[in-house]
């Protein structure tokens, strides 16, 4: 398990997961600051749209509280949030596909721009419209891809999973991991030159 991804002053995965299992509210608190914001990324890259992603997300966190007894850290705790998350956001996804006809927000949105980015501190006005500028290509490009493809491409370039942790995040083979990569980055770099 990757102790690492934990608030480093605190402490390991297993010890958080036994104080989450005592009821202890100090470890809610600790897990929902290391994750959430990972999470959100995984959301996003699902529904496209920051607001539902935060929903998603705080469902997520209820579901780890009602059902952390049943956690029996067979994967790591990363990988089980992974997981709820992927399935809540499908879950989402299919109840408001049966409610309204789908539809996504605009790409202008700034909280939505700023889910992706690194916080960078560059003071060079230039420079920051040209970043602006390409990630608002990327985003739109990443929009377009099918949800399947889009699902691994948002795992492995924005959660940094391995083509192995990809598969046994999805319940896939890692060769589709791998034909799903290949086809979205063919089709990123197509339509990001059709861009310019």
């Amino acid at each position: 398990m990757n102790n690492q991804e934990l608030n480093p002053e605190i402490i390991n995965e297993q010890d958080l997961v036994e104080r989450l299992k005592k009821g202890q509210q100090w470890a809610f608190n600790t897990l929902v600051n290391t994750y959430q914001e990972r999470l959100l990324k995984i959301a996003y890259g699902i529904t496209l749209n920051r607001e539902d992603s935060m929903e998603v997300v705080q469902d997520v966190f209820i579901t780890v509280f009602k059902n952390i007894q049943t956690f029996r850290q067979d994967a790591s705790l990363a990988t089980w949030l992974r997981k709820i998350t992927i399935n809540q956001c499908l879950n989402w996804k299919r109840k408001w596909k049966r409610r309204f006809r789908w539809n996504h927000e605009s790409i202008d949105s700034e909280n939505d721009k700023d889910l992706f980015k690194e916080s960078k501190k560059n003071d060079d006005p230039e420079m920051l419209y040209h970043e602006k500028q390409m990630e608002k290509k990327l985003m739109g490009a990443i929009k377009t891809l099918p949800e399947k493809i889009r699902l691994v491409l948002v795992l492995n370039a924005f959660e940094g999973l391995s083509y192995e942790e990809i598969a046994k995040t999805l319940n896939i083979k890692r060769g589709t991991v791998s034909s799903r990569l290949h086809f979205a980055r063919k089709n990123l770099i197509a339509l990001l030159e059709l861009s310019d």
